[in-house]
């Protein structure tokens, strides 16, 4: 065997090891992530038995979304059931591909070409059901992005945010014209009630990964007249909001009971193989 031939076959054997140790810590990672959100759950059912966030579950969200949104729509009842996700990453984790498996339509919007590259080699980017739009996503076009993406209909259902910085100025801007009955936004789980905080606006942002991105809890329910919180994930990433004629359907708990924390290490959590979009590229060819 050369030495060349050597080194690689070490090398390969190395990186397997590693692979493997890597393997295992995921794997014994997951029940302390399992039973700190179950820990989390018990908590809070006994201040707010009546809040979304007990449903929660995970199917393609990052954390508990979807269970909360289904949660959700089940209360107030699916309606068009027509969505706009703004920030939808690749499509493998987002808080809609749920929705699409379950019959709904909408459009995918996000301004990373790569991620819009991995979607198009798994699925076609114009469908009956689904749009997917690349599109950096500003103060200037939001309104006029989600009026058209709304394809004619009286009513938009729900309308998802998350883009690591002027979530707070495009939504400000969609709702002055369109007004989903329910939204979900990514929030700055670092800062509690009563601070209300927001990044300044620019139309360049790029997040640096530091802890300058996007607007506190209170700066969006203070923004978002006309809705009310009714739940924010364990993970301290999405606050879900859902307008006043349907708020009804959900228990008025304080602002600061239903803040939920950034807890970034809850995004390990995993459920399952690795995600794709293989079953929905089967749902839209039906």
């Amino acid at each position: 065997m050369s030495n060349l031939a050597a080194r690689l076959k070490a090398r390969i054997k190395q990186w397997l090891a590693v692979s493997g140790e890597l393997f295992q810590a995921a794997s014994v990672k997951q029940p302390l992530l399992r039973r700190e959100m179950a820990a989390l759950r018990e908590a809070i059912r006994a201040d707010m038995p009546d809040n979304p966030v007990l449903a929660g579950y995970k199917i393609y969200s990052q954390t508990d979304e979807d269970g909360i949104l289904a949660e959700i729509f089940r209360r107030v009842g699916d309606g068009g059931r027509l969505f706009v996700e703004i920030g939808c990453g690749d499509g493998t984790e987002n808080n809609t591909h749920a929705l699409l498996l379950a019959g709904w339509r909408g459009t995918w919007i996000d301004a990373g070409r790569e991620k819009i590259g991995r979607i198009a080699a798994s699925i076609p980017l114009r469908s009956e059901r689904l749009h997917v739009v690349h599109a950096a996503v500003t103060r200037e076009n939001a309104a006029g992005l989600v009026t058209d993406e709304m394809r004619g209909a009286p009513e938009l259902d729900l309308l998802s945010v998350d883009i690591d910085g002027n979530d707070l100025h495009v939504l400000r801007e969609i709702v002055a014209t369109v007004h989903p009955r329910v939204i979900v936004s990514e929030y700055n789980g670092k800062f509690p009630p009563p601070l209300a905080l927001t990044m300044a606006y620019d139309p360049n942002h790029r997040w640096a990964g530091d802890d300058y991105h996007g607007a506190s809890l209170q700066a969006l329910a203070d923004a978002l007249a006309g809705y009310r919180l009714v739940a924010c994930n364990l993970s301290g990433a999405n606050a879900f909001f859902v307008r006043d004629d349907l708020a009804g359907a959900f228990t008025a708990y304080p602002i600061e009971a239903l803040y939920q924390p950034a807890r970034i290490h809850l995004i390990q959590w995993r459920v399952g193989p690795p995600s794709s979009l293989k079953f929905l590229r089967d749902a839209l060819r039906r």
